[in-house]
């Protein structure tokens, strides 16, 4: 197991990769699976994750990502989906927490009533499926990185044609798109801003 520090410190945004290395679905599920893990509001799991991972299909993906051919190169792509009606998976998701004493049915009832009344504003749903599924997206990267595979994120995409294309439910809202893969060539190690620059103390 590599140790997280190291993970995080050796991610890079890889953009080059060998078109000849295939990825495992059963690899790529377990990755999806920790990404998975990650926090959401409510734990209500607010992602769902389109899989490209045939050379077919991510031909079809490569005008919708601007003809970058990282697209088609990479061992798989996946599109990262924001869920704007996780409010739907009360049920499924606490439930089990109820059946198992791990959470009384009035507690239930009072996470079930809150989560409603923020659904209930105009603009909660897509924020919370922005700030959700991009904690998994992130989390998604790092699996990756400590099974030995690179990534980068697209923001550069077009999302209606995704959606036309591929048949998304207007459930989802497309957030970003992620390659994995081997790289051809180291990816190039990028500065950050001192971070003492980016914090500021309360008073």
């Amino acid at each position: 197991m590599t140790n997280f520090f190291q993970v995080a410190e050796e991610r890079r945004s890889t953009k080059i990769y060998n078109p000849d290395v295939e990825i495992p679905r059963e690899e790529l599920v377990g990755i999806l699976e920790t990404a998975g893990k990650a926090p959401s509001a409510w734990n209500l799991q607010h992602w769902n994750f389109l899989v490209f991972d045939q050379k077919e299909v991510q031909e079809r993906l490569l005008p919708i990502a601007y003809n970058q051919q990282q697209v088609v190169d990479a061992s798989a792509v996946v599109a990262v989906l924001g869920d704007l009606e996780a409010d739907k998976n009360i049920d499924p998701v606490l439930d089990p927490s109820v059946e198992k004493g791990e959470m009384t049915s009035e507690l239930k009832d009072i996470l079930a009533k809150q989560i409603k009344g923020a659904y209930s504003r105009e603009q909660y749903p897509r924020d919370a499926a922005f700030s959700n599924a991009s904690l998994a997206a992130m989390q998604l990267m790092l699996a990756a990185k400590a099974k030995g595979w690179d990534t980068c994120p697209i923001g550069g995409f077009n999302p209606s044609a995704l959606i036309s294309e591929f048949n998304i439910s207007d459930r989802y809202l497309p957030i970003m798109l992620i390659t994995i893969g081997k790289p051809l060539q180291k990816a190039r190690k990028t500065d950050r801003l001192d971070i003492r620059n980016l914090i500021d103390w309360a008073e």
